[in-house]
């Protein structure tokens, strides 16, 4: 019995050997594994420089910063004003361009994309009117009786 033991120990633990070479990664994954940990790493280092400079650059900027502070919000105003009007002007420009090409297209019958709807919801729209004026009159006619 004492000898059985032993190769019964061998066969576990050479099906357990087997298992992790199952598992075990190949050669592609193992170098893409190391690319990553290389890019990690140089992403992590160029992260904490950018975070130094930004630092020392406050530190040593600051004073002018602060002399100066009296004409920067007034500048930054006019400038976020200026920006915001030109680009809600461009915007709404682009949007009527865009529903005055899609009204021209859509009545010279050239029925743009999704024109389809616009019928089902100008029928939709009579209908529920009709349903509407109906049910006032009778209503009425209730209210009067």
């Amino acid at each position: 019995m004492a000898e059985l033991r032993p190769i019964h120990q061998r066969s576990t633990v050479t099906s357990f050997l087997r298992k992790i070479k199952a598992h075990t990664p190949d050669s592609a994954q193992l170098f893409g594994l190391l690319a990553l940990f290389i890019f990690a790493s140089i992403l992590i280092i160029l992260t904490g420089l950018t975070v130094t400079a930004t630092i020392l650059g406050f530190i040593f900027f600051m004073p002018l910063i602060l002399v100066s502070s009296p004409v920067w919000f007034p500048v930054g105003t006019v400038l976020f004003v200026t920006i915001a009007g030109f680009l809600s002007a461009c915007s709404f420009g682009a949007v009527a361009v865009a529903g005055l090409s899609w009204t021209y297209r859509y009545f010279n019958g050239m029925l743009p994309a999704r024109s389809d709807k616009v019928a089902n919801v100008r029928r939709r729209i009579y209908n529920t009117n009709t349903y509407v004026k109906h049910y006032a009159m009778e209503y009425g006619v209730k209210m009067i009786a």
